[in-house]
This record gives C-alpha cells, structure tokens and sequence, in this order.
C-alpha cells in the first residue's frame, strides 16, 4: 500500500551512565520521533556523535531505550519474536571486517540465515544455494568469485555488497543501514549507494540509512533528519530540507562542506 508506514519511532530516549563512583548521564538521543513509509529511503543525518547510531541500535534491537516506543506496523517492536522481528527488519554495519566470524567461508555464512531466521522454509540444499546465488549477483557479485572464500580474502566493497546480500536473503521490509560507505574505497561508494536504491525502486524495500555525508544523504533520500547533540533539528523532504535549511546547525553543516554552499553539485560522492 501506498504511504503506508512501515516504522514508527515516538520520543526516543537513550541515557547512558559513566563513571563509578561520581557518575553522570550521558545523553545518547533524546525525544527522537520519526516515520519510515514503505518503499523511501530516510536519513538521519549529522556530525559524529549526535546519536544516529544510537538510534539505529535501539530500532535493530540491539540497546533497550530509555523512555519511548518503537512500532513496526503498529506493534512494539518488544512484542516480536526475534525470529519474527529480524525477518522483517536487518542491519547493515558500518565495518564489514567486524560483521563476519573470519572462520566461516562465506557459504557459511550466507547458509546461517537458513539455518535461524529461515529455519522453516523447507528449502532443499540446492534450492538454498540458488537463492545465494541469485543474492549474490542481485548486488553485482560473482558467486564463483567469493563462494568458497573466506571474508578476510575479500576486499572492502566486497564485504559490504555480501553484508547487503546476506540481508536480502531475508527479504527484509526495512533495511538499517549504518554508515556503510565510511569503510570502503570512494569508487565503490556510489555502487554500494545505488544497490540501495535498486532494492528501494524494484523490491519496494524502505531504508533506514545514517551517514555523515551530506553529499551521500542528498544523493539517496526521499526524507531526512538532521540530527544534533541527540536531537533531530529538522526534517522533511530532502530538497527542502538541504535548500531550505530552517536550523541554524543545518545551515551550518551545508557551509562546513567545501564547495558545496557555493555550488550545490552533488554528481561526485
């Protein structure tokens, strides 16, 4: 359906306690609220720790919040199985090196997704591996190329598109997707960007993607949030939002990029 909302975050809160003896809280985000629709990508957007990783953990199940709700097709997403609340939502990590265990081949560990998430879809060893096969070449792999293989022997842009392969064996309805391109070379960026909105555009897959980059939000976002010090400053349509910035830390992000104040051309990543 279209502009139906897959995910909904309202007054998202994460406290964090350091110290021992005389502690103090530490704000990780703060009445963060937001909506994902089906089929758009929306960003969250900002400097390095303003929270959009926080964020991202709390919607991936990985950190409990605070204060504040998290529904996936209005329910709490607390209220899902594991298996039930993976199979509809995945995450995309920022370091592909950390994301594998370095004693699997990678037919290993595409075939784990079979073996917990997809445990009962009565898939036969063959049909599983043209189902890898597919996912693989669906993100511009060669199976014969990594089948086999071991993560650590492949390259960064590999890892990453394998991490988006492995994702999709799922069929997710929302992909979390971390500061993905922070780790792998320039020339494979815009590739790895464009396999998101491929699964965007044919799959009909929503995106929840988080960067640093201005260049790569304006590039891939039908929305997006700028966050600051755990807080979204401002939101909404990507042209209106980076045209017409409103914030004053908005406005300021834009002309803390070279160039880009002066001349708004964002062909080169």
């Amino acid at each position: 359906m279209k502009n139906e909302t897959i995910l909904r975050v309202e007054n998202l809160t994460k406290y964090y306690i350091s110290g021992y003896i005389f502690t103090k809280k530490v704000v990780g985000c703060e009445n963060v609220s937001f909506n994902i629709k089906k089929g758009e990508i929306f960003t969250l957007v900002g400097e390095s720790g303003s929270g959009k990783t926080t964020v991202a953990r709390m919607i991936l199940r990985l950190v409990k919040p605070t204060s504040g709700k998290i529904y996936l097709h209005n329910k709490d997403i607390y209220l899902y199985t594991p298996t039930e609340y993976y199979r509809r939502v995945q995450g995309i990590f920022q370091d592909p090196f950390t994301s594998f265990n370095t004693r699997y081949t990678v037919d290993r560990v595409l075939n784990d997704v079979f073996n917990f998430l997809l445990k009962d879809s009565g898939l036969s060893k063959d049909e599983r591996r043209k189902r890898i096969k597919q996912a693989l070449e669906k993100v511009g792999l060669i199976p014969e190329q990594v089948l086999g293989r071991y993560p650590w022997e492949l390259s960064g842009g590999q890892m990453q598109r394998l991490l988006i392969a492995r994702a999709m064996l799922v069929n997710p309805e929302l992909c979390v997707a971390d500061e993905i391109t922070s780790m792998i070379d320039a020339s494979t960026r815009v590739d790895v960007l464009n396999e998101l909105l491929r699964l965007k555009n044919e799959e009909k897959m929503s995106v929840l993607f988080i960067t640093h980059d201005i260049g790569q939000a304006y590039y891939i976002s039908d929305r997006v949030a700028v966050m600051y010090k755990g807080r979204i400053v401002e939101s909404g349509p990507v042209e209106e939002v980076f045209f017409k910035p409103q914030a004053t830390y908005t406005k300021n992000l834009i002309e803390s990029v070279p160039k880009l104040h002066e001349k708004w051309n964002f062909d080169k990543i």
